[in-house]
Parts: structure tokens; C-alpha cells; sequence
């Protein structure tokens, strides 16, 4: 039993750390972007960095060690979407400020518009869990949530290597097409969703006779 809880612990700091590590994240890229690179301190590129990917491993994971270790619990089924949903929140932001302190104004555009469609797309699956927690719909995330974050969080890595990184290894058409693909998985989750509750959506707003 003891070792159970220890396991379920485990699993649930790996969910929970996500938030604090991409906060450490955006206060080192803000300092990094607005006096680090003026004064050659690169040392905090690479430690914002660590904290960003680091950040995004956890998000691998957490559900690994939950389905091995048996331990799966509806707490975490809530809270791991709410916490990607605070990835999104602090690191794209953070994305569209260092394109625009480099003068990058096509990657900022197309930034604002990957954050706008991100949060929005989340905002709305949120809306439809709440609709299917009312019917007992399990929120937990399905095949195409997943696949979305796969995809997401590496890219955001990837952006913020190429915006920031003092030796950049990556190309603008590189992120481009990676942007592209994210744009396409992000629509496909979406329509996967609203497939997936729009029965009770529909029940929601039937008449009552």
C-alpha cells in the first residue's frame, strides 16, 4: 500500500512540476531576451532552455509511469490536460515577445496566430468535457489529445532554439513546416472532440417536453 502511494506521488509531481518548470522558462527567456544577450550571459539561454524541455518531457511521462506503475486516477486525467493547457498559456505568449524583440515579423504573426488557435481549440474542448462530465464521459485525453502534444511541445522547443539559441542549428523552413503540421494536428484533435461529445452537446440544448 505504502509503495502504491509512493508511485501515485511520484506521478502526480511529475503532472504538477510541468507548471513551475515552464514559469522558470519564461523568466529566464524574458531576462535572456531583454539583458542576457547584450551582456554574452548564454549561460541563461541554455538554463531557460533545460527548463522548457524538461517541462515538455514530463508531459511524456507522467502517463508512462501512471499506466506501468497502475496507478491511473481521475485526478490525474483532469489535471494533466489543465496543466498542458498552462504549458500553452505561458510559453507561446513568451514565443510571439521574442519574435518581436528580433525583428522577426512573419514568425510573430504566425506565432499570434498559432497561440489565438491553440487557446481557443483548448477553450473549447474544456466546454465539451464540462458538457460530458454531466452524462459521466470520461475527460480524460483521447488518441488525437495525445498526438497533438506530442507534436506541440518538441515544436515549441524547436521555436524557442531557433528564436533564441546562440548557435542556431535549426532553418526557417524547418519551423515553417513544422508550424504547418502543427496547424493540421491542431484542427484534427479539434474535429476528434467535437465528434466525440457533440451527442451531448446536442442533449444539452434539446427542449425539455
Amino acid at each position: 500500500m505504502q509503495n502504491t502511494k509512493l508511485k501515485l506521488m511520484f506521478v502526480t509531481f511529475l503532472t504538477v512540476v510541468r507548471f513551475p518548470l515552464v514559469l522558470l522558462f519564461v523568466a529566464g527567456a524574458v531576462v535572456y531576451s531583454l539583458y542576457g544577450k547584450a551582456l554574452g550571459k548564454d549561460w541563461i539561454y541554455h538554463v531557460s532552455f533545460y527548463c522548457l524541455a524538461c517541462s515538455a518531457i514530463t508531459d511524456l511521462f507522467d502517463g508512462y509511469f501512471a499506466r506501468r506503475f497502475n496507478v491511473e486516477t481521475k485526478f490525474g486525467a483532469h489535471a494533466d490536460p489543465l496543466i498542458d493547457k498552462f504549458f500553452y498559456l505561458a510559453s507561446f505568449p513568451l514565443l510571439v515577445f521574442v519574435a518581436v524583440r528580433n525583428n522577426h515579423t512573419t514568425d510573430s504573426v504566425i506565432l499570434l496566430i498559432l497561440t489565438v488557435l491553440f487557446l481557443g481549440r483548448d477553450q473549447w474542448v474544456t466546454f465539451l468535457r464540462s458538457i460530458g462530465s454531466m452524462y459521466n464521459v470520461s475527460g480524460s485525453a483521447n488518441w488525437a489529445g495525445k498526438l497533438r502534444t506530442i507534436i506541440n511541445f518538441p515544436l515549441i522547443c524547436c521555436i524557442y532554439h531557433y528564436e533564441e539559441a546562440p548557435h542556431n542549428i535549426l532553418n526557417g523552413t524547418f519551423i515553417y513546416a513544422y508550424e504547418a503540421l502543427a496547424f493540421g494536428i491542431n484542427f484534427l484533435s479539434l474535429y476528434v472532440y467535437t465528434k466525440k461529445y457533440w451527442p451531448y452537446v446536442k442533449q444539452t440544448i434539446s427542449l425539455k417536453k
